[in-house]
């Protein structure tokens, strides 16, 4: 996937959220919703049975914690910088188990390394695109209903 278009459709789900991102007004800005491959996994692949991961050194080293976080980087990514730069609270892996309650609201993001937009690619990694986007609708539905 070309790093211009993760951009692109990373800007896109800020900010393109219609009724998903009134429910989020309580959280003081839109529901930011990442897709994408290892440019911008925030830790999916951690809990994932997969080779496909980054939780240890040398990912990590500059990161605040210092400490391998599943991303695929030595530090920040592009969601972390979009959400620092918008002054947001950083959304967490849509497979995080802290990703419940009032975090909800925050987003969450669908990012896996390995994956493509094809459901045929990665899908050794088990988090093909087809269920990422089956997970994205329910959470949307849920936060629909919330609001309701």
């Amino acid at each position: 996937m070309d790093a211009g278009f993760v951009i692109i459709l990373v800007l896109i789900l800020a900010v393109g959220n219609g009724s998903v991102c009134e429910a989020a007004a309580a959280g003081g800005h839109p529901a930011f919703f990442v897709f994408g491959d290892s440019l911008v996994d925030i830790g999916n692949n951690n809990y994932l049975a997969t080779s496909a991961r980054a939780d240890s050194p040398p990912y990590g080293v500059d990161y605040p914690t210092h400490r391998p976080t599943g991303r695929f980087s030595n530090g920040l990514n592009i969601p972390d910088l979009i959400s620092e730069e918008m002054g947001w609270e950083p959304n967490l892996p849509y497979l995080s188990p802290e990703l419940t309650g009032q975090k909800l609201l925050v987003g969450a993001n669908f990012a896996s390394a390995g994956v493509g937009i094809l459901n045929d690619t990665g899908i050794q990694f088990y988090f093909p695109a087809n269920i990422r986007m089956s997970k994205y609708e329910s959470m949307v539905s849920y936060l629909r209903s919330a609001q309701a």
